[in-house]
């Protein structure tokens, strides 16, 4: 199964039958041959007729990890990268079919009446699902928490959008750049992290426009329910997302709302793209030995991501990027690792894990006071 060089194939089948609902590809061209498809759902297929449960397998140059969700539909990964572990490959999986009941439902999933009516439908997913097997500069396919990003004028935008989301006849509101929220409602952060995780994604990977009224199942809180989706574009880049029912109407809030709200905050809204790539203001204060970091607040299931945490110093970052978001594999309250060209530092509190990417010429010995007075940085200062 050699592809010179890396790719991932994902294989999507009705568990029943094993017939292919879709087929998605990341790093190659080259789709896989029927008789691949056929032969990877057929062995799976074979073992459950056994009572075996085949979850996955490795050669020299490929990873295969089968999962079957609500008895109805087999997912298959092949991946080709070595750097893609099995704990990766389920989580990935279980992204994918999240991100199916996300668009479609669980009911027309568990129960498929009309396949081909089923794969026209999973269309829509096509371009979350591709996000999900790129590297997109985000975490919270790993995490199961939401990326997010540090602003300076938060309490500004955040008293703005409690008082819209109110004003729209909804308790689920959040403004997002890139994927990734600036502010949220509290009742936003009191969904399901996997919903407000696939929530972000899905906004991400849809193409940007002024406004839009999208019907979104919660994998978690409403797989079988629809809600809808509203967003509108306040600035360039930067959206206002709110989660409600069957009221009010897209065309009341866009010209009631909108425009009222949000557009004395046109600066604050711009000064947000400033953080797309550090994820959080210039002003706060980070060791120069510092290429990248991860801090996850466990109780709130949101994270805080980088590898530019020095930008103009960062000429090395992309070397250490796909290392970086493997994550450590550790589970101690404090950890760290050393190589020729960089060094990696693992923290845990209560409620926060922090992960850091440090440059090789840091002294080891200095590592752990570093990452205590980070971590204080964020969760002192920034309350993060």
């Amino acid at each position: 199964m050699s592809d010179g060089g890396g790719g991932i194939h994902l294989l999507c089948l009705t568990a029943s039958s094993g017939v292919p609902l879709y087929c998605r590809s990341r790093g190659t061209s080259r789709q896989l041959p029927f008789s691949v498809i056929g032969s990877l759902n057929g062995v799976h297929m074979f073992g459950s007729n056994q009572d075996v449960l085949l979850a996955g397998t490795n050669t020299e140059n490929a990873n295969v990890v089968w999962r079957v969700f609500s008895d109805s539909v087999t997912l298959i990964v092949l991946s080709l990268y070595e750097s893609a572990t099995d704990v990766y490959l389920n989580k990935l999986l279980e992204n994918v079919f999240s991100a199916m009941v996300l668009v479609v439902g669980l009911e027309d999933l568990v129960n498929i009446k009309n396949v081909e009516r089923l794969k026209r439908d999973l269309r829509a997913c096509y371009k979350l699902i591709d996000s999900f097997l790129e590297m997109p500069e985000r975490t919270g396919d790993l995490t199961q928490c939401v990326d997010c990003v540090l602003v300076q004028d938060g309490s500004v935008l955040q008293d703005c959008l409690d008082t819209f989301t109110q004003a729209a006849q909804s308790n689920f509101g959040c403004i997002m750049m890139s994927g990734k929220v600036v502010v949220a409602t509290e009742k936003w952060w009191r969904l399901a992290p996997q919903d407000v995780m696939m929530l972000a994604w899905l906004v991400a990977s849809l193409v940007p426009c002024t406004s839009r009224d999208y019907p979104v199942y919660l994998p978690q809180g409403s797989p079988t329910v629809p809600h809808r989706l509203l967003t509108f574009l306040l600035v360039p880049g930067v959206e206002v997302c709110i989660l409600c029912g069957p009221v009010p109407s897209l065309q009341e809030v866009e010209r009631e709302l909108v425009e009222r709200f949000w557009k004395p905050l046109a600066e604050p809204l711009k000064a947000c793209l400033r953080m797309q790539v550090r994820s959080f203001p210039a002003s706060v204060p980070l060791d120069r030995g510092i290429m990248g970091l991860l801090l996850i607040n466990r109780e709130q299931s949101k994270c805080l991501y980088t590898v530019q945490a020095n930008p103009s110093e960062d000429a090395a970052r992309q070397a250490h990027y796909e290392e970086f978001q493997a994550g450590f594999t550790h589970h101690a309250v404090q950890c760290y690792t050393v190589s020729e060209d960089h060094k990696c530092y693992g923290l845990q509190t209560g409620q926060h894990q922090l992960f850091i990417l440090f440059r090789s010429e840091v002294p080891t010995f200095a590592l752990r006071n570093i990452a205590t007075k980070t971590l204080l940085v964020f969760t002192k200062e920034w309350a993060f």
